[in-house]
């Protein structure tokens, strides 16, 4: 009897992983594999008899493409512009809504609003905000006498990257705002009553308590928003579909144009890959750096 007890003690913990493993094999592991072997072969439905082998010939395609590295740009433009942003508005609202006030639970909900609302929805509203001939942001500032015409906002190559920037920023401040307010509920008030004591104001409690105990939960979530940022499609593909000029095409949106609307799988799966690679280098660099900061603090 004692036997067969260890014995599960044993094996029980597999028994119990064995569903998320297969889960993690059946929707991570193969289509990832899958991909790869793709990105060696030239793979395109409407065209089969040019399917087969190819070796490197996608990567060199790729690394001698021109719009691969507009695109890439573009993209790396897109995940620093909104991930700073999205921090710098989602810590103030975190600190406004860690203060007492009459209603302030009601308001945290309403916070929340944007994030739970889905990409394409997201779209749909900042589209009609956006909208050149009868949108809300024309018409308030033909009001206001600030603009004579209407501006199309989302259609003039000099406008529409910020544009679109303010509508994703819209939707992603409020992920900030609670996961660091959640953070700061989590701090201890004798530490704040400690430094009033000595005299702290409250940018000083802000630099010298507040902020370092953020550390750990500001590296997680700039990183996790950083990979949603860069693999981002359905708010660009809803609003401008890349355009103009490929002024919004970032890289994700690059994979979707070449795997999706041409059909051409075997180089929309090398971009993939890259694009993986780019992603994993960037979260190991970016954990070795704050890790090191960390350690000089």
């Amino acid at each position: 009897m004692d036997r067969k007890i260890e014995k599960r003690r044993v094996y029980d913990p597999y028994f119990l992983l064995l569903p998320s493993l297969v889960f993690i094999l059946v929707f991570l592991a193969y289509p990832l594999c899958r991909v790869v072997y793709l990105s060696f072969q030239n793979y395109n439905p409407s065209k089969p008899y040019y399917n087969g082998f190819a070796g490197l010939e996608n990567f060199k395609k790729l690394f001698t493409s021109a719009k691969f590295f507009q695109t890439l740009s573009i993209s790396g433009k897109w995940v620093v512009s909104e991930v700073f942003l999205q921090l710098l508005f989602g810590m103030g609202i975190a600190l406004a809504l860690n203060c007492n006030f009459r209603g302030r639970g009601m308001i945290r909900t309403i916070t929340f609003i944007p994030w739970a609302l889905s990409g394409v929805l997201t779209s749909v509203l900042w589209s009609l905000i956006y909208n050149e001939n009868m949108g809300v942001l024309n018409d308030l500032m033909m009001k206001m006498h600030i603009i004579d015409n209407p501006v199309a906002w989302l259609g003039k190559g000099s406008l529409v990257f910020g544009s679109v920037i303010i509508a994703e920023l819209w939707r992603g401040i409020p992920f900030f705002a609670i996961t660091m307010l959640a953070a700061m509920q989590s701090i201890g008030n004798d530490l704040y009553e400690a430094a009033e004591i000595d005299g702290c104001g409250r940018i000083k409690k802000f630099f010298f308590i507040t902020l370092p105990l953020l550390t750990e939960q500001i590296i997680l979530t700039t990183l996790l928003r950083a990979v949603w940022e860069f693999n981002s499609v359905d708010l660009i593909y809803c609003l401008t579909g890349g355009g103009p000029a490929g002024k919004t095409t970032t890289l994700s949106m690059y994979i979707a144009e070449q795997a999706i609307r041409t059909s051409n799988y075997g180089y929309g799966s090398a971009i993939s890959v890259v694009s993986f690679l780019i992603l994993t280098l960037f979260a190991l660099g970016y954990l070795k750096i704050t890790k090191f900061l960390e350690g000089n603090q």
